[in-house]
């Protein structure tokens, strides 16, 4: 299932212990736990990851004024 495809592990994976990695299939962007990979990954079309990481980038967090 997730033989094959590049996977590249988030720049925050060291430093948070809780890992993401990311690929592509031509067609999506694939997500997956970097700790369980064998449990498969999820798939979204390229716009609506762009338009998820946006609104997180414009999302205030706690602490932040």
């Amino acid at each position: 299932m997730n033989i094959g495809f590049d996977w590249k592990k988030s720049s925050y994976s060291h430093q948070k212990g809780a890992c993401v990695e990311i690929s592509a299939d031509g067609r999506r962007l694939l997500v997956r736990d970097s700790e369980h990979p064998s449990l498969g990954h999820l798939g979204f079309p390229a716009g609506e990851w762009r338009a998820f990481l946006g609104g997180l980038k414009s999302e205030k967090r706690p602490g932040q004024e």
